[in-house]
């Protein structure tokens, strides 16, 4: 491609894939599982872990420049090629369930203007109506991206000055409407009956989810003008996004009692606003919310096609997948992609889930991924002798290997699940060699392994 991505697109990128449809729900999500106490220590951790996390794809993006793709390519530097493949299609798997989340919360926000109590036409975002929406919504921006990577950004950034709008009128009303009384009452969540340490790990997937993003600009490295600005782009969205989250979370229970706000219907955030501006509240939530979403939608979908090309471009993905067209659009991943969203989209709609469960489902998909960012960075800073990123090497492990154990064996045994199909998909793709370097017997074993533990994995997770 002749034109490249610079530092303000790059950080729109980032800022817009984190500054999806979480904020506008974590209110409720977070009052429902911790008290006060609980969100302050738990933004703390999550605070320090995300920014370590960003700063060690800052230093791989600066020591190791060569490899664009960030998340796939650092692990497949690292680990060999079967964990390499492991965590491209493990954040192929969480950006394509990410982008059905955001398609069903947009129609879930759609049914403020179309619903009453007798008559539902999006729901929850999971009816037939909002399945055919989506699914419309859905090749439009399949159309959009084949127009090429640059087109869509420059989108995006709209789209990502549009969202801060609505954001900043609930921070700015919700700082007046402030009762620190509201805020300390019931401190430590004895209403919830769950230990002040336990609501923090149950924060934990709810605050990563609301990150998820975080790698967006090192995802698409090969298309920025400069390859400092990577970097740069993620360490200024991180900060950006935190503040945004922290205010919105920790305003909204002085604005309402944590049990009373545990209960809203999301986007929560509208039920507040209406609070704070009278009925108008809601029609500036949702219409921010699809703005928002949207251009989160937008984002994600050009990250979740642009790994399977660079896997695909290096044997761990069928060749068929590194196909770009005269754009330089991902055209063969984007179709894969986009197919795999739109057989996820009909499961909701007969399943009947929602966005939480999906929420879920996509952080447990790069809790690996984003461990291995870590744990790759200790690699190289040891061989280069680099003390301080070392350090920070340690702190992104440190908050990835928390995040597993925070995320309980429900959600591993369901990773385990999903790991397991991929195994096919991985030697297939290797089925004609390709210069691909031979798998070792450690690895050999490790696929075995995967796949005979789906088995008994799946049937607990029927149980």
């Amino acid at each position: 491609m002749d034109k490249k991505l610079g530092l303000t697109a790059l950080t729109a990128l980032v800022l817009s894939s984190m500054l999806g449809a979480g904020v506008f729900s974590l209110p409720q999500n977070m009052a429902a599982v911790a008290s006060p106490a609980a969100l302050l220590i738990g933004w703390v951790i999550t605070g320090v872990g995300i920014i370590m996390l960003s700063l060690a794809l800052l230093l791989l993006t600066r020591f190791k420049p060569e490899l664009d793709g960030g998340i796939f390519t650092y692990a497949r530097a690292g680990f060999g090629e079967l964990v390499g493949f492991c965590s491209a299609w493990g954040y192929w798997l969480c950006a394509v369930i990410a982008n059905v989340s955001y398609l069903v919360i947009v129609f879930s926000a759609l049914s403020f203007f179309t619903d009453s109590p007798g008559h539902v036409v999006f729901g929850d975002g999971n009816t037939w109506q909002s399945a055919l929406g989506a699914s419309v919504l859905l090749w439009m921006v399949h159309w959009l991206v084949l127009r090429g990577v640059q087109t869509a950004a420059s989108i995006n950034l709209v789209a990502t000055l549009g969202k801060l709008v609505p954001l900043g009128l609930f921070i700015i009303l919700a700082i007046v409407a402030f009762n620190f009384d509201r805020f300390r009452f019931d401190f430590t969540g004895v209403e919830l009956g769950v230990p002040v340490w336990e609501q923090v790990k149950n924060t934990m997937l709810i605050t990563l989810w609301v990150f998820i993003g975080v790698e967006g600009a090192v995802v698409v490295s090969a298309r920025a003008r400069n390859k400092k600005d990577v970097g740069r782009a993620t360490l200024l969205a991180v900060v950006a996004a935190l503040i945004v989250y922290l205010l919105v979370t920790l305003l909204s229970l002085g604005i309402v009692p944590r049990a009373e706000l545990a209960t809203m219907r999301n986007p929560s955030m509208a039920g507040l606003l209406t609070r704070l501006m009278g009925s108008w509240g809601d029609v500036v939530i949702a219409a921010g919310l699809i703005v928002s979403v949207s251009g989160a939608y937008l984002s994600w979908t050009i990250m979740a096609a642009e790994v399977p090309l660079l896997a695909a471009q290096q044997g761990a993905f069928p060749r068929s997948l590194a196909k770009q067209n005269a754009q330089g659009a991902p055209s063969g991943s984007l179709w894969l992609t986009n197919i795999s969203v739109q057989a996820c989209l009909i499961l909701i709609w007969l399943t009947g889930s929602d966005y939480n469960t999906l929420l879920g489902i996509a952080s447990e998909m790069v809790l690996v991924p984003y461990l291995l960012v870590g744990a790759y960075l200790f690699k190289v800073a040891r061989s280069l002798k680099k003390t301080g990123a070392v350090a920070i090497a340690c702190g992104a492990s440190a908050y990835g290997l928390w995040l597993l154990y925070a995320s309980g064996p429900l959600h591993l045994l369901l990773s385990v699940v999903l790991y397991a199909p991929g195994i096919a998909l991985f030697l297939w793709a290797r089925r004609d060699g390709r210069g691909n370097a031979p798998l070792c017997a450690m690895e050999k074993m490790a696929m075995v392994l995967l796949v005979i533990g789906a088995a008994p994995a799946l049937w607990m997770l029927v149980r």
